[in-house]
């Protein structure tokens, strides 16, 4: 079983429209609504991949029940903490036109002590029987910067390895911790260590405490430095569509590949093609399948020299 958590979960909603103009009024074509938050987005790929997974994290308020019917339906396990504030909403804006993205993050609810020692209580029951937890998405207010290290480490205690992907002050915060696999993407590995260069700031978090660092280039692929060595994999082609969700693929795809023990190259193969598919779909949390099996072969992985 693969435990997932989300600890500041949304309701995504989805407006699909020809194109998004600023000042004036914007005529919307399509909309969709469904549970979200990037933990319950690795939840959802796991279960369409055929694993057993459970997940949790913190949901309040009228947001939170819509959310909780959600993944009802889904069919989805879940052990989500209830909270007095209110689940945030996330807004995507889809440019039929050009593919482009805009995203518009609510900030979350406010978190009590107390909700988060409840919490915790929850984690820590879920973690027997668990073969690894990934831990995704920021902080709501009132958490303690050091949240994803506390999480870590109670995963460590029960020999549960930690996938993170998390940026900014929670994934530095966090390498102390030693997450098995961090997934930064090129933005957030520039942010946390100051370079531009991908390879140089994934060695550097490394170095910090991450067992690994996958980090995610968009349409560029991915980029891995491990204790086995460096690689790099690339799509077949670049696709273009709805990219809200691929980084939480990447995810789900990395823990499959930790959980079974797979070659790098293999895990990393995997993480591309399920990310390309996942562009291709139209939600967050979906991916395509037939694109995924078709592009699967074609990603073209290879091992790179240790900087000097």
């Amino acid at each position: 079983m693969i435990l997932t958590v989300t600890l500041n979960t949304a309701v995504d909603v989805t407006y699909r429209l020809p194109a998004v103009r600023r000042n004036a009024s914007n005529r919307v074509c399509d909309v969709a609504q469904r549970a979200g938050g990037k933990g319950v987005n690795v939840a959802r790929v796991l279960a369409a991949l055929g694993h057993e997974t459970v997940l949790t994290g913190l949901a309040g308020g009228a947001n939170g029940q819509v959310l909780r019917a959600d993944l009802a339906a889904a069919g989805l396990n879940d052990h989500l903490v209830p909270i007095a504030g209110e689940t945030r909403r996330t807004v995507a804006l889809v440019e039929q036109d050009t593919n482009r993205t805009t995203m518009l993050l609510e900030p979350g609810p406010v978190v009590t002590a107390a909700e988060w020692s409840r919490f915790l209580a929850r984690y820590e029951r879920l973690l027997t029987g668990s073969a690894a937890v990934a831990l995704s998405g920021s902080l709501p207010a009132g958490l303690p910067l050091d949240a994803y290290g506390v999480l870590i480490a109670l995963a460590t205690a029960h020999r549960v390895p930690a996938v993170l992907d998390t940026d900014g002050p929670a994934l530095l915060a966090a390498l102390p911790a030693g997450p098995a696999l961090i997934k930064p993407n090129a933005d957030e590995l520039a942010t946390a260590t100051g370079s531009p260069d991908p390879s140089a700031g994934a060695e550097a978090l490394r170095a910090a405490g991450a067992g690994a660092v996958v980090a995610s280039l968009g349409p560029d692929g991915l980029i891995a430095t491990t204790p086995q060595g460096s690689w790099r994999a690339r799509p077949p082609r670049t696709v273009t569509g709805n990219p809200t969700g691929a980084g939480d693929a990447v995810v789900a795809a990395l823990t499959v590949g930790l959980v079974a023990g797979a070659p790098w190259p293999d895990r990393l193969a995997q993480a591309v093609a399920l990310s390309a598919a996942t562009v291709l779909a139209p939600l967050a949390g979906s991916f395509d399948a037939e694109a995924y099996h078709r592009m699967l072969p074609l990603v073209e992985t290879e091992r790179t020299a240790p900087r000097s």
